[in-house]
């Protein structure tokens, strides 16, 4: 259960910095404006993406925050990186863009899986 442990903590932490650097740079990049544009996504959801980006990272990173909470906001990011792949795909972005989102999706599978093998262990003991 050791390595379970560190898996969650080492893939969250990782999931858990990468939201909270994206929430920085959609609001404080000037040069994200223009990326949402291209995509075809209004400002606004650029502003509202940030808010709910820092919302799940805070409710996966504090440890009182309701299982209910974190399952929502690890669904929450599988939906938005999920949407990122078909979004840049569809613009005809290059490969990386796409591979980003998936590679957040892989870490945000481990995380998740040893969330629970935690999660359950903490009830059986």
């Amino acid at each position: 259960m050791k390595l379970q442990r560190n898996l969650y903590r080492i893939f969250t932490t990782l999931l858990v910095l990468v939201m909270l650097a994206n929430v920085a740079n959609y609001f404080i990049n000037p040069a994200m404006k223009p990326i949402f544009v291209h995509i075809g996504f209004p400002d606004w959801f650029r502003v509202e993406l940030g808010v709910f980006k820092l919302l799940g990272a805070l409710a996966i990173a504090i440890p009182s925050v309701p299982a209910r909470l974190k399952e929502w906001a690890y669904l929450g990011f599988f939906l938005s990186f999920f949407s990122a792949m078909l979004a840049h795909y569809n613009v005809g972005d290059p490969a990386f863009t796409i591979i980003f989102p998936f590679v957040m999706i892989i870490i945000l599978v481990i995380s998740y899986m040893a969330y629970h093998k935690v999660k359950d262990e903490k009830i059986s003991a």
